[in-house]
């Protein structure tokens, strides 16, 4: 009966980790999704990315933070702010000046730049994450790591041999220093997110994040007067909003089940599903060169998922009522303006 314990044990987790990496790819559609509406906006001569931020936080707003407004007790959104504001307010300056960051970059340098140095989020989470979240790592993690960079470099790889390198050179320091300071923020940002909704609620989250990124991002949407929208982009920015909403709203599930760098490394897929796009809509050139990456970046997940890190036990069970919120169970981000960008990204906070 040992072996057949030990036999069922290790189907359910090979189920669980197909269930992660399933998951996973879904994220990185919804990023698919933001990076092509994007496209086709910036194809329409519409620049407004901090206005496209503004609508999925809003639609955050309008569900999870009304959601926590009904609550009673401990729950209640006006006890939460006494006690945490401060910490949310961060929370919510970091995910949304992370994509800021990574959106303004591209008019400073070119989108392999971007491409590359966008995986500086990787190392950097994991760092926070041994230092705040006492996450210990195996050899084989890192080993994991290395296998998906190694696929990200056969993707810039078939970039280069394609001639697509989008973006600009203005200045190459200046663009790259922002990509750097993005990816940072973007793992301050993911950090937060695990510890909420491993040890808080996803509910808790996201109608956090609603409130304080809908403050941030309006204040600084209004500082830019940039409204540049006109009647035949209005079904675009909805498509970029609803992926935006629904990514933000499904990625705690998977964070909860996984870790926010797990998910990160599943989320390098995105600039494929991207590039599979543009090979449809805006005439790339194909490369075999794309699918060895896709295999290499998910054999890497997959290797990833398949050795539990070890973690800090949960402050406090996270709450089984999340599914309560009037939204759908699909979920991190960014506003990009290229179809290639992998900044999809979560909002979390720190408790």
């Amino acid at each position: 009966s040992g072996d057949s314990g030990a036999l069922s044990a290790r189907i359910l987790s090979g189920r669980m980790n197909l269930e992660t990496v399933a998951m996973g790819q879904v994220l990185s559609l919804l990023i698919c999704g933001t990076a092509v509406s994007c496209q086709f906006l910036a194809d329409a001569g519409v620049r407004t990315p901090m206005l496209q931020s503004f609508l999925n936080y809003a639609l955050l707003l309008l569900t999870y933070t009304l959601v926590l407004c009904t609550r009673k007790g401990e729950g209640n959104i006006l006890k939460m702010l006494r006690t945490k504001w401060w910490k949310y307010l961060l929370m919510g300056l970091a995910d949304v000046e992370a994509n800021y960051a990574v959106v303004k970059a591209y008019q400073f340098t070119t989108l392999t730049s971007i491409q590359l140095l966008d995986c500086f989020v990787i190392p950097v989470l994991m760092l926070l994450s041994r230092l705040f979240l006492k996450t210990r790592y195996r050899p084989v993690h890192f080993v994991a790591v290395a296998v998906c960079l190694l696929g990200v470099g056969a993707m810039v790889g078939a970039d280069i041999l394609a001639g697509r390198n989008e973006g600009s050179t203005n200045n190459v320091m200046l663009g790259d220093g922002l990509v750097l300071l993005s990816a940072v923020l973007y793992a301050v940002s993911n950090l937060c997110q695990e510890h909420t909704v491993k040890n808080q609620s996803r509910v808790e989250f996201l109608g956090m994040m609603g409130l304080f990124g809908t403050l941030i991002s309006g204040l600084q949407l209004c500082a830019s007067a940039r409204w540049d929208t006109h009647h035949g982009t209005l079904m675009l920015f909805a498509v970029y909003a609803l992926c935006m909403y629904a990514l933000y709203s499904f990625m705690p599930v998977v964070v909860k089940m996984t870790s926010a760098t797990a998910v990160n490394l599943s989320l390098l897929t995105a600039d494929l599903f991207s590039l599979f796009c543009g090979l449809f809509l805006f005439n790339y050139k194909f490369s075999a060169l794309y699918i060895i990456s896709f295999v290499v970046i998910t054999t890497g997940f997959i290797l990833f998922n398949a050795f539990p890190t070890n973690s800090s036990p949960p402050e406090n069970r996270a709450e089984s009522d999340d599914h309560a919120a009037a939204s759908p169970s699909l979920r991190p981000l960014p506003s990009h303006i290229d179809v290639g960008a992998t900044e999809a990204f979560d909002a979390a906070t720190a408790l």
